[in-house]
């Protein structure tokens, strides 16, 4: 008999962490996923003053404290016009936190989890956990998923897909015709949708929509403070959705979690509530070196699908081409640490300075010299 559970055993170690650990110190590192700007200071203040006048000395409520949620009720109405009641939400610790309990409420074992490919790592893995069986459904050209492919894929044990604009690896941004027909998908087949929205505040063009607006009770929002205000240290993350499945996703985060971190609740609700300008800063100087690297890996004669949101960009590269990076100091992401069908592409981050872009450019111009 196996000391270990077959959920664990079916799942391992990120790829990513894999190529993090084979590249020098020194190395330009293309491919975490982790803004490079400090946490805005309000956003830290509120922690501050939190601690220092004892508001988290004890456990607050499972969901979350008053204030927080209010903030998040807010944030959804202003970018959204969503109207959720602070009951309908769970901060949580991350939004990886928030998809795993969002899977362990919805999904029976042997369920079927259609999600993006190239997607998400945590996708395949929190389905396998949660006892479910992955669907990785191809990307288009764009990198943007089809609804059709989606609603082909659906079977009578498929228990949710996985939505995910701006999407992480592929920065893509689904045109709101494609979130409008994800709603129908929910709607008409009585199907989960698990719309990731963590970049929903990083975009560059087109807009960002949710299926939340046109089939609330099909669908589960999860968002998170990480990326939208630099703070993925501070794991704060979210759910929202109909009171009957917070209901459910809360018997899964009170006993693996009981709440979020009481300091990192205060510090989101301050990110939330206070001034929004730092937003606009990062997310203009995200643009502008998407902008960079787009021009100069076309220069190096990839084929770049342009990203419209988050701060990604997964070109298509020839083979070779990631470890030869990594061996002169450009730490890149292999496409296939997302899933199979992103063999042949690297995912490349540009949360970066530009002085560091500028410098591996010039270095994976080399390394595409080297395998060509």
């Amino acid at each position: 008999m196996s000391q270990f559970s077959d959920r664990v055993e079916a799942i391992s170690i990120s790829g990513i962490r894999e190529v993090f650990e084979a590249a020098g110190d020194d190395a330009i590192n293309l491919g975490i996923g982790q803004p490079d700007f400090p946490t805005p200071d309000h956003a830290r203040r509120g922690a501050i003053e939190a601690i220092e006048t004892g508001q988290v000395d004890a456990y607050t409520a499972n969901k979350g404290v008053q204030g927080l949620r209010e903030g998040i009720v807010a944030k959804h109405e202003r970018d959204l016009g969503l109207d959720y009641d602070p009951g309908e939400l769970i901060a949580t610790a991350g939004g990886s936190e928030a998809l795993h309990i969002a899977l362990e409420a919805h999904v029976n074992i042997g369920d079927e989890v259609i999600f993006p490919d190239p997607g998400f790592v945590a996708y395949d893995a929190l389905t396998k956990l949660a006892g479910g069986e992955p669907v990785p459904v191809p990307l288009r050209d764009d990198l943007t998923i089809d609804p059709a492919a989606i609603e082909e894929a659906i079977t009578e044990d498929t228990a949710a897909f996985v939505v995910n604009s701006p999407g992480n690896p592929t920065g893509a941004v689904s045109p709101p015709e494609d979130v409008r027909a994800f709603a129908r998908i929910a709607r008409e087949h009585d199907v989960l949708c698990i719309s990731d929205e963590v970049y929903g505040r990083i975009i560059f063009d087109g807009e960002h929509r949710s299926p939340a607006e046109f089939a609330p009770e099909q669908t589960v929002v999860v968002d998170a403070c990480s990326k939208t205000y630099s703070m993925t240290g501070w794991r704060l993350g979210w759910v929202a959705a109909s009171e009957e499945r917070i209901e459910r996703m809360l018997r899964v985060h009170q006993y693996v979690q009981a709440c979020a971190s009481a300091p990192a609740q205060f510090a989101a609700e301050a990110a939330l509530t206070g001034p929004q300008g730092v937003v606009d800063e990062m997310v203009d100087t995200f643009e502008k070196r998407r902008d960079i690297v787009v021009d100069g890996l076309t220069d190096i004669g990839f084929d770049v699908p342009t990203p419209e949101g988050a701060f990604y960009v997964m070109p298509k590269v020839p083979e070779g081409f990631v470890d030869e990076c990594i061996e002169r100091g450009v730490v890149v992401v292999p496409g296939e640490a997302f899933g199979e069908h992103g063999e042949g592409y690297a995912r490349l981050s540009y949360a970066t300075s530009t002085e560091e872009i500028h410098e591996a450019l010039d270095i994976m111009a080399e390394a595409a010299d080297a395998v060509r």
